[in-house]
């Protein structure tokens, strides 16, 4: 006989309900459908029945709620000459449930008895309805009556199964069926014939009962998702159904969380070895997930990632308790006598401590039960007061071939901490089948996520890009990620996600990513005031993984947040140079700061624009090489502007033209006063091991004092065409010694400068043309002939693609 139950959402409206019926005329007989409640009825049932209890008159509203409910779904899957024996049935169980909360509003009592009763009529109802329909649309039901047939002990609220007696009576009760039964879950009877019911979910319960009673081949159980997913799709969207999960993972799931059964529905299954089949009621055709004996060999290594919320912590602590044996006990016997469930237990070696996670809504009577079971302990400080932490998850990696692998824990502690999720308590059963830890409730959606991402989606990887700044560099980032986006998919197997922008005076959030193709339009119009202090609050309060801060500015504003974004563990990646040029104690803190969250600060960009100088630098010294000199021309624009400048042009338009290219800032005396070059050099040789601040560095003017003093651009540009001779002379000078003019930035034994130089054609520097950069380490290894690195030093579409190469550099840690 095949066993099949459907879940409250599966029986939550008369449209439901139709395709219930639908899925069970593809069944053969015979077949015992098991029904909870209409979805939500239970709910108000509690409710209704407590108001009852404190006096409250609003009881008589909520009745009024379920009542129509259910005659309403009558009047909508019962034809009209059939509905008057319903509606009749449906009225005598009414008056029973209004007559049983009229008396527990008079005496103000609701005992656990009285609830069990008052429980029981959801399922009782919808059972009635369910099959008074099927026999309207000519479908021959009976329907059963549980009480009947499964036995329990009269712990109301949770009764215990008495399994002896209840296969006997099921076997009894269904001897010789070859029909279908629809049969109300959750409900059962003790031995005095008293109504009990069998905890929340129920009737998953009731159909396991069914099914391993009557050894069916197999036990379906129809609900609103398509199987068991690898997490809870409402905090993690990439979440998908497993498609086969053994008993034990099934059953840590369900302990840790995962809702979509019931947990004590696996054991009596497991015991007869019948296969559960988790099927969507409303997508049918989906495969669903099947519970069973079988561990797939080449199957995942995780098979599920499962959240309880709404934890508490306790912490037990004192030198009291090293080495008294009875403490741990006399601890859960405090917890049993306030009939508090334990969910998670660890333990220090030393015996000097015990932590265990609770509901947070027994907090309290646990806190008191403990602090009376230890009274004297306390009053003699041989342990410390009791510490309670609230606001707290516990996450539960799932999967019995974990103990056959190594490294997952340390995977796992990985992924948390390189996402900034503090872990305040581990467990680890010793069937290794669960690794728990336990999480502030802020931090769990992202936990839930990188996890997820990590074990479940390892070919796929999301990063979360804030940018600010969306000009020359930024609007060209912007293409160049929407461009690639469909190659890293595909090949890299990454996403690459831009869930906020700004510019100087809007910025726009959308954490399910921004669309690329219309992102102008989207900051223009959904944008709101732009304040770096609230953008760095509301990426924080966002709290997403794997989330990088995108600074295309060179603003000082920007660069000063830097830190506490670091200090929210999100990686840091920009071409603005002034973080890394400040006192060496601010750049030693950053890079501090970065190694202590698990966040990455990289800055390619600061120098060279996309020419791999800093990462080549970097890989020089960690594998123990010794920068002994560094010569460079570090400016694509300066660059650019000598190597154009000759007979048929004057300088200033050289200059001007550099500027409409986007070679040099939108104030070119920024790049004309060497100081670019001066932050870049200094970048290099902290890069490299040294010390050194920014005015320790020697700088040589070449633009005549009165243009740099002008007081705005224009002004700057009409002093620059005044002082043409003053270049003719250094174009003359460069002639008549065959050579070239080229701003050169060095560091040679402990001492650094910047400056026009002439430079003689057997110099690597003399052939440099365009806007390229080049930069010349001289090492301990690299002595006799330098390390060369050479290429286009400028330009937005360089740049962009620098800082993109950081943000992949992130992507692939």
């Amino acid at each position: 006989m095949l066993v099949i139950k459907f879940g409250g959402t599966s029986v939550a409206s008369a449209k439901n309900i139709a395709l219930v019926k639908d899925i069970i005329q593809e069944k053969d007989t015979p077949l015992i459908v098991v029904v909870s409640a209409l979805g939500g009825i239970t709910n108000k049932l509690v409710e209704c029945s407590t108001l009852a209890s404190n006096g409250d008159e609003e009881y008589l509203k909520l009745f009024s709620q379920i009542d129509q409910k259910h005659l309403e779904t009558i009047k909508e899957l019962i034809s009209v000459k059939n509905q008057g024996k319903t509606l009749s049935k449906i009225k005598i169980i009414l008056n029973e449930l209004e007559d049983i909360c009229r008396g527990v509003f008079l005496i103000h009592e609701l005992s656990a008895k009285t609830k069990d009763k008052v429980l029981s009529f959801g399922e009782r109802l919808s059972a009635t309805i369910i099959s008074d329909y099927f026999a309207d649309q000519g479908i021959k039901t009976e329907l059963a009556s549980p009480e009947t047939f499964i036995k329990t002990d009269s712990n109301h609220g949770r009764a215990n199964v008495d399994f002896s007696d209840t296969r006997k009576e099921i076997a009894a009760y269904f001897r010789g069926s070859t029909g279908l039964w629809i049969c109300p879950g959750f409900i059962a009877s003790d031995k005095n014939g008293e109504t009990t019911t069998l905890g929340r979910g129920g009737s998953d319960y009731t159909a396991a009962i069914l099914a391993a009673s009557l050894k069916s081949e197999k036990l379906e159980v129809w609900t609103d998702v398509s199987g068991m997913m690898t997490a809870d799709p409402r905090w993690v969207r990439a979440a998908y159904a497993i498609e086969h999960i053994s008993y034990e993972e099934a059953m840590e799931l369900s302990h840790f969380g995962a809702k979509v059964i019931y947990p004590p529905t696996i054991q009596p299954v497991l015991e007869a070895n019948i296969p559960i089949y988790i099927k969507n009621t409303f997508q049918k055709e989906d495969k669903g997930t099947v519970i069973s004996s079988r561990i797939h060999e080449n199957g995942p290594l995780i098979k599920g990632l499962s959240c309880v919320h709404n934890v508490a912590l306790f912490n037990f602590a004192g030198s009291g308790m090293v080495g008294i044996p009875n403490f741990s006990h006399r601890l859960f016997r405090a917890l049993s006598s306030a009939k508090v469930s334990v969910i998670l237990i660890t333990q220090a070696s030393s015996e000097h401590s015990i932590c265990i996670a609770i509901d947070a809504g027994n907090s309290e009577v646990a806190g008191k039960s403990i602090e009376q079971e230890f009274e004297y302990e306390l009053s003699t400080h041989k342990i410390n007061p009791l510490e309670i932490e609230k606001d707290l998850s516990i996450i539960a990696l799932v999967g019995s071939k974990m103990k056959e692998q190594v490294g997952v824990s340390g995977r796992m502690f990985s992924v948390l901490g390189q996402n900034g999720v503090n872990i305040k308590a581990i467990a680890q059963g010793s069937s290794e089948k669960n690794i728990s830890v336990v999480v502030n409730a802020n931090e769990t959606k992202k936990a839930l996520n990188s996890l997820h991402e990590s074990f479940f989606l390892s070919e796929q990887k999301t990063l979360n890009l804030f940018m600010i700044g969306v000009g020359n560099v930024g609007g060209t980032l912007i293409d160049q990620l929407n461009q690639q986006k469909a190659y890293l998919s595909e090949h890299h197997r990454v996403n690459l996600r831009v869930v906020a922008l700004a510019n100087s005076k809007k910025a726009y959030f959308e954490p399910t990513g921004i669309d690329l193709d219309r992102w102008k339009d989207d900051l223009d119009s959904e944008g709101t005031k732009m304040s770096t202090d609230e953008f760095v609050k509301t990426m924080a309060e966002l709290n997403m993984r794997n989330s990088i801060f995108v600074d295309n500015t060179a603003h000082e504003e920007i660069a000063n947040v830097y830190e506490q974004v670091l200090g929210e563990s999100i990686s840091v990646v920009t071409p603005n140079k002034i973080a890394c040029t400040q006192n060496i104690e601010r750049y030693r803190s950053l890079k501090q700061t970065a190694r202590r969250y698990g966040a990455k600060f990289l800055f390619e960009t600061n120098v060279g624009a996309g020419l791999p100088v800093i990462n080549t630098l970097n890989d020089l010294i960690k594998s123990g090489d010794e920068v002994l000199k560094i010569e460079a021309v570090l400016s694509g624009s300066l660059n650019f502007i000598f190597n154009n400048f000759n007979d048929n042009v004057k300088f200033v338009d050289i200059v001007k033209q550099a500027q409409v290219e986007g070679y040099t800032e939108p104030d070119p005396r920024i790049d004309l006063s060497g100081v670019d070059v001066m932050r870049k050099i200094l970048i290099l040789i902290r890069e490299s091991g040294h010390e050194m601040e920014l005015h320790n560095i020697k700088s040589e003017q070449f633009i005549p004092e009165v243009c740099m003093d002008a007081p705005s651009i224009d002004d700057f540009f009409t002093e620059l065409a005044g002082q043409e001779e003053v270049f003719r002379k250094m174009l003359e000078k460069a002639r008549t010694e065959n050579k070239q003019i080229k701003y050169v930035a060095t560091f040679n034994q402990g001492k650094a400068e910047t400056g026009v130089k002439f430079i003689s054609p057997d110099h690597p520097f003399y052939n440099l043309e365009g806007k390229d950069n080049i930069v010349l380490f001289t090492t301990k290894r690299y002595e006799d002939q330098p390390l060369v690195i050479k290429g286009a030093g400028a330009g937005a579409a360089v740049t962009a693609m620098g800082i993109f190469g950081d943000i992949m550099r992130i992507a692939h840690e």
